[in-house]
């Protein structure tokens, strides 16, 4: 715990806000999947819609920032903090940024022939959270957001 936080206090401001943002949005996002799905669901955006593949190529450093910083601090914190409730962390640090991102839904069996579900979110050609599991389902939705102006 020592250790982490002395790598912690060594790391620069921005990444170190960056990283704090990420575990706050991972907690909000924790806090919103309590609710039943049909409620979650309505923020998730437009339904059945995608945003462009492309982005202005300085938006890319931040964009992989962002996905850097929810995949580390998913794994510090308290609570669960899997595929939907990172891509949720993540499309929440993005609005703020007025960036467009798409939120996948996805099911697939699993070994023993249950249904799984699994969600990412891309934003351009990035995907933020969920990319390498995403080949191995099908997507039943997506969800689009736009850039506020």
């Amino acid at each position: 715990m020592i250790r982490r936080m002395r790598t912690y206090m060594a790391l620069p401001s921005e990444k170190k806000r960056l990283l704090a943002e990420a575990l706050v949005f991972l907690a909000w996002a924790r806090a919103l999947k309590m609710l039943p799905f049909s409620r979650l669901k309505l923020s998730f955006g437009r339904p059945m819609a995608e945003t462009p593949h492309v982005h202005p190529l300085e938006q890319e450093r931040l964009i992989r920032r962002i996905s850097e910083a929810v995949r580390v601090m998913s794994r510090h914190t308290l609570w669960e903090s899997q595929c939907l409730v990172q891509a949720l962390a993540a499309r929440k640090m993005l609005e703020r940024r007025k960036l467009d991102s798409t939120l996948y839904l996805g099911t697939a069996k699993d070994k023993q022939g249950k249904l799984i579900a699994h969600a990412w979110l891309r934003s351009g050609p990035v995907y933020l959270t969920g990319a390498r599991e995403r080949r191995l389902f099908t997507t039943v939705a997506s969800f689009a957001t736009e850039p506020k102006e």
